[in-house]
Order: C-alpha cells, then sequence, then structure tokens
C-alpha cells in the first residue's frame, strides 16, 4: 500500500521517510550495518565532520516502472565516486557492494514513499559518510558512521520542462587541486552566497569558471554544463576541478550511442558560446536543465531560445529520462532492479 501522500504536489523537501540504513566504521573496519526508525543521528560534539569537513555524501533516485517494479540508476556509479570522495578527505571507503545493498534495504524497506509510474515523482536517496567520535587535533575522525536515507521527490520542472538563465560568477567553486571533483559539503557551503547573489539578479544560478584562469566553463550551480554545437557535436568541459556527474556521462554515451552523434570532452570557452545552438546542466534532480541564456559581464548570450526546449536537448531528456524509467531499453549494466 503506496502511502497517502499528493505525489503531484511533492517538491525538494526533507519529508521523515519509515527506516533508513546507519552502519559504523571503528577499530578498522565497517560494522553490518542495521535500518533504524530514529531519523536523529547523535554523535561528539568534536567529531571532525563538525569542525574540519571530513564528510562527503551522494544523490541517487528509485523509480517505479511501469509494471510495478523498482529500480535504481547505475548506483555502482554512484559506489565509486563515494569511494573517490572518502579517499580525497581520509575516509574509509564504503564497499561498491555495501553500498548497494544499503541502497536496496532502504528503498525496500520505504517501498510505500516509491511514488507510482506517470507521477513524475521518484524516490530520492542520499547516502553520505561523517567523521565523528572524540577528536580535537586537525586528523582523521577515530570513528565514522555511513547512512542512507530517502525521501520521495517531485518532478523538477512543474509544467513540463522549461529553459532557464544563468549569470557568470567572479566566485569559484573549487581550488584548482582542491576537492572540486570530490562531492564534499564544503563545496556546497562556499556556493551558497554566489547562488544567492545570481537569484537577486533574476536568474536561476551563477555559472562557475576555472578558478586558474576564468576563461573556461566548468560547473552551472551544482550541475554539470554541456552544449550542442552548430553541426550537432555533444561537448562538455573537462577539468579536474569539475564533479564528475553521472547523469553527464550518462549523456555522453546516448548523444553517441543513441543519438549517434559526436563526443567531446573538452575545454568551453565563455567568449566562444557561440558555437553552440542548445545548452543544459545536467545532474540527478532534474537530469538536463535546458539553458535560456548566459549574461557574462556585459554580454547576454542566448542558445536555442528562452522559451523553448532545444530538439536535441528534448531527445536527451527523453532518452535517459525512459531508461530511468524502464521504457526505454538500458545499457548493460545500467539498470539495478530492487
Amino acid at each position: 500500500m503506496s502511502k497517502n501522500i499528493e505525489w503531484g504536489k511533492l517538491g525538494f523537501a526533507y519529508m521523515k521517510t519509515d527506516f533508513r540504513y546507519v552502519s559504523r566504521w571503528k577499530d578498522g573496519s565497517w560494522d553490518e550495518g542495521k535500518l533504524v526508525e530514529d531519523n536523529n543521528l547523535t554523535i561528539s560534539e568534536s567529531s571532525t565532520a563538525l569542525h574540519y569537513g571530513q564528510q562527503c555524501f551522494e544523490g541517487l533516485k528509485a523509480y517505479r516502472t511501469k509494471d510495478g517494479k523498482i529500480q535504481l540508476f547505475r548506483p555502482d556509479e554512484n559506489a565509486k565516486r563515494l569511494i573517490n570522495s572518502c579517499t580525497r578527505v581520509m575516509m574509509p571507503e564504503v564497499p561498491v557492494e555495501k553500498f548497494i545493498d544499503a541502497c536496496k534495504q532502504v528503498v525496500k524497506a520505504n517501498e510505500d514513499f516509491v511514488p507510482p509510474y506517470g507521477s513524475g515523482a521518484t524516490l530520492y536517496l542520499r547516502p553520505f559518510v561523517i567523521g565523528v567520535g572524540d577528536n580535537l587535533g586537525v586528523k582523521p575522525a577515530p570513528e565514522y558512521i555511513f547512512c542512507v536515507f530517502c525521501v520521495p521527490v517531485g518532478p523538477y520542472f512543474k509544467g513540463g520542462m522549461a529553459p532557464v538563465n544563468f549569470i557568470t560568477s567572479d566566485f569559484d567553486r573549487a581550488a584548482p587541486y582542491g576537492t572540486g571533483a570530490a562531492k564534499v559539503g564544503g563545496n556546497y557551503a562556499g556556493s551558497l552566497y554566489p547562488h544567492q547573489l545570481a537569484v537577486k539578479k533574476g536568474f536561476a544560478d551563477c555559472i562557475y569558471l576555472d578558478p586558474m584562469t576564468h576563461t573556461k566553463i566548468e560547473e552551472v550551480g551544482a550541475a554539470n554544463f554541456f552544449g550542442i554545437t552548430k553541426n550537432d557535436k555533444f561537448v562538455t568541459p573537462k577539468s579536474p576541478s569539475i564533479l564528475p556527474s553521472i547523469t553527464k556521462y550518462s549523456l555522453m554515451h546516448i548523444a553517441k550511442e543513441y543519438l549517434e552523434m559526436e563526443v567531446e570532452e573538452r575545454d568551453v570557452l565563455v567568449d566562444h558560446l557561440d558555437e553552440f545552438k542548445e545548452a543544459g546542466a545536467c545532474g540527478t534532480a532534474a537530469v538536463i536543465t535546458p539553458i535560456g541564456g548566459i549574461q557574462h559581464k556585459d554580454k547576454f548570450h542566448v542558445f536555442h531560445s528562452e522559451k523553448e526546449v532545444g530538439p536535441v536537448t528534448k531527445k536527451l531528456y527523453n532518452t535517459l529520462y525512459g531508461i530511468q524509467f524502464g521504457d526505454v531499453e538500458a545499457p548493460e549494466g545500467w539498470i539495478v532492479e530492487v
């Protein structure tokens, strides 16, 4: 029995669900982990997660298909990215099998919260690792917690996908050899202020340029950038300080294998935006956010349109969305049934 939830009215907001998974690391190993009902964690006041930002997280979704099955989309890729983030901030790795098993347990235990097929809503999963235990010096924590909780979330675009505008920021999202490629909380804390400035100016969010030269596009808010050139190439920035988006790499595969497009991962110069006829931001939440235009200094560049989604962007979105909900055949290994 699904919960008495108005699926069509869901946004992207926290809702307490019935169970979450918690596992603790101590004395060199993770315990077995278990499902618990309490949504509060009790940790030491001296935990490294609180003082030194020793933590990281992931985001993925569970989808209900037309025939009522529930599936996860490429959870092994999220697991690998979590390992990379843990390694970067000196936390113990969560093995891929443990990660996927924890996600499956949480989805099964909260099955009534998985939105029905056709509602556009999904079950969002938030796995995270935090450094805990008694500690004062700047050093790795003596203990860690790995947790996965879930929340039903609504479709990102109420009333259909629509382009939005962005403005370039003078602030940097990450340092040249910093933690940009790791999904750590500090990257997001630092983005709150530039985001607020962009919104005050009437834009959806800001675009971060490369921290070394401020000439190349790196990220769009908390998402990855892509552009479609006038001769139908799928282009996305390459940089060691970009978070490697699972959605982006999935779109690169779809562009090449499903739409037979050329794909390039390379520098995207902010002064050469006219090479693109369409552009978008991609990530777990929206899949694709079409970009209407970008304000850079005193220039405003419009891509396909500020009102309509471009045809290639639409095809990319529909194909990936179809794979996630089980309506389009997925590449081997992309779907894990719960």
